[in-house]
């Protein structure tokens, strides 16, 4: 008998006609919603405290989950340090008259356990039991490795007015509808604004909508985000690959009674989104030529971006 606190949660469930997007399939930004509530139920399991997403690895979606699939999202806790727990999700879907479930995406998801306070608390130690976990282990710090060297690439960028590309600027408030377990902005909630944001800014630049995100990464979570925020989720244009876009997007937040400079930052991530022609087949994208210095310095950004992310393997 394991005395150990349960390693894994699987959710299963149908996708409904809500959960699509544009291009008919389920969005990205819900599967992202649903990696972050298995990732959840799977910390706090381990823990028996609330948890907080810190972290969103790399999210390569290899193929679409349909609308009235069978849907199953399987946590698992690979790895903890004094406070975190490394999960990786795994995201599978097909007809459920036949049960024969398609991998369609993974990635790996750090939270944090915090105290009532909202102060970080310490979490049991997961000792591998079997080969398995170890190697999971591994990889898990192997990755930890590729954020870190991801984050410092980021911490060097500059966004600012200088900056000429395409950008799109979504502003609203945080809704009660958005509310997590701990009376914040659900993880997965902003993940979605993310991917919608991403979503307007490539259907502008391709004057489709017809376009599917393909990837998200580097998702961190800087702080809390709080209902009845005014909440500012704003997508600009990195770079432009033959039928790729690679998009930028930063999240703030902050006090609606206070200017729009007190808006602070939540959450930054890069995703790359590709257009579609009718048989779902990737088609060119219009070219974005960098104009200015900071232009020039965030396309060299994402295509180091790429080299990490290859260089690790990923």
């Amino acid at each position: 008998m394991d005395p150990r606190p349960p390693t894994q949660i699987t959710l299963r469930f149908l996708a409904a006609p809500t959960d699509a997007g544009h291009s008919g399939s389920v969005s990205a930004g819900r599967v992202l919603e649903w990696i972050d509530k298995a990732g959840y139920a799977a910390a706090a399991g381990w823990s028996g405290t609330y948890c907080v997403t810190a972290y969103v690895g790399n999210v390569r979606f290899t193929r679409p989950v349909e609308v009235g699939d069978l849907v199953e999202v399987t946590a698992t806790v690979v790895h903890t340090g004094r406070t975190s727990m490394h999960i990786t999700v795994d995201v599978a879907s097909g007809a459920p008259r036949t049960r024969s479930l398609e991998p369609a995406t993974r990635c790996l998801i750090v939270f944090v356990a915090v105290d009532a306070e909202g102060r970080s608390t310490p979490v049991p130690e997961l000792v591998p039991a079997t080969l398995g976990e170890e190697l999971q282990q591994r990889w898990a710090v192997r990755r930890a490795e590729l954020r870190a060297e991801v984050e410092a690439a980021m911490a060097g960028q500059v966004y600012s007015d200088a900056g000429t590309a395409p950008r799109m600027t979504m502003r609203f408030l945080a809704a009660p509808t958005d509310v997590n377990w701990g009376g914040k902005v659900h993880g997965g909630v902003v993940m979605r604004w993310i991917d919608e944001a991403a979503h307007v800014l490539a259907t502008r630049w391709t004057g489709s909508a017809d376009n599917v995100a393909i990837f998200t990464g580097g998702v961190r979570f800087y702080r809390p985000l709080r209902i009845g925020h005014l909440v500012e989720v704003e997508a600009r244009l990195l770079h432009t690959g033959r039928t790729s876009m690679h998009v930028g997007v930063h999240v703030r937040s902050g006090d609606p009674a206070a200017g729009e400079g007190e808006l602070a930052l939540t959450t930054y991530c890069r995703t790359v989104f590709v257009g579609l022609d009718e048989a779902r087949r990737a088609v060119p994208t219009p070219t974005w030529t960098p104009v200015s210095e900071e232009d020039r310095a965030l396309d060299a950004h994402a295509l180091e971006l790429v080299a990490i992310r290859e260089r690790f393997g990923d």
